[in-house]
């Protein structure tokens, strides 16, 4: 974004005058930002018009009294370029479009969407088909549907592709007091990735929440979440659309392994934005980092007064990575004298309803329990609605004890209800003026907990943003060529990876090659149009002595003529037999057009799309990523030894696939994937049994 828009940009979020241009929808969204108190100037646009919701309205662009700072456009599309030429002439700052009828339409749509935008120049234009924007730190509603926000001075940031959507969220009865709601529409000129740059440079954006069906720029996202965490600004996203599409075909296994949505997943992960899974999850972890912070770790103090309460937690927390640690001897021995003889001391800790409602013993019990050194506290309480101030009481002593025993141990608070409905928006703000979440439900208040919790364990182990950047994504070649097995594990070996002794050598050659180097062998036969061998019956493993390596390289002729005529039956390829691995182990990288250098882990072996067991990384990867996504694999179990097996050698494994991804990263500007199924994991070493190179030709 050059200098004059980023300017204009600014003029867009802190506007002194918003121009109004259009008929019925314009008028609405006058009245939603008098409403809402702007108070700076409002003009309309109309020429059939006088005024404007009780404001001035002037015939057309041209009679407006200065430039307008920003511009709700509501006008029929056939007029919207030359209202916006006439904008751009009068030297606005910003346009949101209100105006539909672009790309949204087709191939017409589209050359007129690209038309506006050509004319609208470097002033900042949200949309066109968009809901608008609601700001709440100005009070600048421009937006034409009835809202219940309320002006704030700092607050999460809401994003969103779906319009209706950013309605929804402004009428939300959670207390989540939005900053900015900006709908995004078709993004013809600023987009998801424009307007996170943008609010991470705000005072008064506290997190930022993203509905997105998908990204334009994902390199430039990336460098956005990177900068917000960073400053300290969590960022949460529901994406949409989570079945596997757009994969495109490949000849690897790993195509098929690797859609769409976990690409976002593993991109996600890197660069430390939290991800949900509905809308409601996406308010409540807003609430929980804007209002009681991002918890360490997943260690969590659990409060309750109800037997049934304790085990609902425990329950509802466990899959989701809480843990509830016990209390030490000492804090349990303090934590009995404390409470009633019929209170249960454990984690999580039901303190009985005989307690219920004393504020001092309470705080003195919270204060023990939280001694023991924990990443976040939960109390679950509901809250009788409607009730008097006297049947309050004994709920809100609780909470007061709650609030100071949390703000002393320093960690994140959060009181939950086990109903939504069931905490007031009394009690609610009343929570929140002590920093302390009121989260409504109890999956849903312990997922924004656990999310949370993942953002701040993700935070402690990045200590070089600069290295989880990506790189820009390679063009696409039409001409590609796939290396022979024997090709590629020599490209492979002189970059340090282990591969087995082999010799490329002809059919009357490999009984001498088994002898120099020592049977038992495996037999393959090598040519560029096989590339997955199995299937054929060109691969014999096991041979050993040289009758029976001559045997092999007849019985795999035969077969590969009956598979497919066409293959060229030339070169064998005879390696030394690897001894019995502990783990057949799946590594494909391959070149996304958006996400660049993809690497896929997982189970290996013949029967590796059957399992699916699998973990993408985004390259470039630390050591610590590669280790951290082997550990998610069902494989790592027999890695470790299973049932009195053998253990893989875990640092020779990790040696391998970091030098294989430092290779992808050197070859990038040619490579288009590289397969290797099975990596074999060994008790000692590791060894590359078979590979799949394929490269762009040098005159793409």
């Amino acid at each position: 974004m050059n200098e004059t828009r980023q300017a204009n940009l600014k003029r867009l979020f802190a506007p002194k005058s918003i121009a109004f241009i259009g008929g019925n929808s314009a008028v609405a969204a006058v009245e939603q930002c008098v409403r809402g108190g702007f108070d700076g100037e409002i003009w309309g646009v109309n020429p059939k018009r006088t005024e404007m919701a009780g404001q001035p309205c002037f015939a057309s662009v041209a009679d407006l009294p200065d430039a307008p700072d920003a511009v709700f456009l509501a006008v029929p599309s056939q007029f919207a370029v030359q209202t916006v030429a006439e904008l751009r002439e009068k030297d606005c700052g910003g346009i949101v479009s209100y105006t539909a009828g672009f790309g949204e339409l087709g191939e017409e749509g589209i050359a007129l969407e690209r038309q506006l935008m050509e004319t609208a120049g470097d002033m900042a234009f949200v949309g066109p088909n968009c809901s608008g924007i609601l700001n709440y730190v100005r009070d600048a509603a421009l937006w034409p549907f009835y809202h219940t926000g309320k002006s704030v001075e700092k607050g999460p940031a809401f994003i969103t592709q779906s319009g209706m959507l950013g309605n929804t969220a402004s009428m939300n009865d959670r207390s989540l007091d939005f900053a900015y709601i900006i709908s995004a529409g078709n993004q013809g000129m600023l987009g998801v990735e424009d307007f996170l740059e943008f609010l991470i440079d705000d005072p008064c954006v506290t997190a930022i929440g993203l509905y997105i069906e998908g990204l334009r720029d994902v390199k430039r996202f990336a460098g956005a979440a990177l900068r917000a965490m960073d400053a300290g600004i969590p960022i949460i996203a529901q994406k949409a659309g989570t079945s596997e599409i757009g994969a495109q075909l490949t000849v690897t296994h790993t195509g098929s392994l690797s859609g769409t949505d976990t690409l976002y997943q593993a991109l996600f992960d890197r660069v430390g934005v939290i991800r949900v899974d509905s809308t409601v999850q996406m308010m409540e972890t807003l609430k929980m980092v804007t209002v009681a912070g991002v918890p360490s770790g997943k260690r969590i103090a659990a409060l309750t007064c109800s037997g049934g309460d304790s085990t609902m937690l425990a329950d509802a927390g466990e899959p989701l990575g809480l843990t509830f640690p016990q209390p030490s001897t000492k804090i349990g021995a303090i934590l009995r004298d404390l409470l009633p003889p019929i209170a249960t001391v454990g984690n999580p800790l039901d303190y009985t309803t005989p307690l219920w409602g004393f504020e001092e013993p309470l705080t003195k019990a919270f204060r023990a329990m939280f001694e023991d050194g924990y990443d976040a506290a939960v109390m679950v309480q509901d809250y009788p609605v409607p009730a008097s101030p006297e049947a309050y009481e004994p709920y809100d002593a609780d909470a007061r004890a709650f609030i100071t025993a949390t703000r002393e141990a320093g960690i994140p608070g959060v009181v939950c209800s086990i109903l939504p409905e069931d905490i007031d928006e009394t009690t609610r703000r009343r929570l929140m003026d002590g920093n302390i979440a009121p989260l409504q439900g109890i999956n849903d208040a312990l997922g924004a907990v656990a999310a949370a919790a993942g953002l701040g364990m993700r935070r402690a182990v990045v200590d070089d943003l600069d290295a989880l950047k990506l790189f820009d994504p390679v063009p696409a070649s039409d001409t590609t060529s796939v290396l022979s097995e024997w090709e590629g594990k020599q490209s492979l070996k002189t970059s340090g990876i282990p591969v087995p002794e082999g010799r490329l050598v002809g059919a009357s050659g490999c009984a001498q090659a088994a002898a120099e180097i020592g049977c038992p062998v495996v037999l393959k036969l090598v040519s560029e149009n096989l590339p997955h061998k199995t299937e054929a019956g060109a691969v014999h493993i096991g041979l050993k002595d040289e009758q029976a390596v001559e045997d092999a390289v007849r019985a795999i002729t035969e077969s590969v003529a009956k598979y497919d005529a066409s293959v060229v039956i030339k070169d064998f390829l005879v390696e030394k037999m690897v001894s019995a691995p502990v783990a057949e182990l799946l590594v494909g990288i391959r070149q996304d057009p958006a996400f660049g250098l993809v690497m896929v882990l997982g189970s290996g072996g013949t029967l590796v799309e059957l399992v699916r067991d699998t973990a993408t990384v985004l390259l470039p990867a630390s050591r610590g990523d590669i280790e951290s996504a082997l550990k998610t694999l069902k494989v790592s179990v027999l890695l470790d030894g299973f049932r009195g097996g053998a253990a893989a050698d875990r640092v020779a494994l990790v040696d391998a696939i970091e030098a294989l991804a430092q290779y992808a990263v050197q070859t990038r500007e040619t490579l288009v994937e590289l397969d290797i199924n099975p990596l074999m994991a060994l008790e000692d070493g590791v060894a590359v049994a078979d590979v799949l190179l394929r490269v762009m030709s040098p005159n793409r």
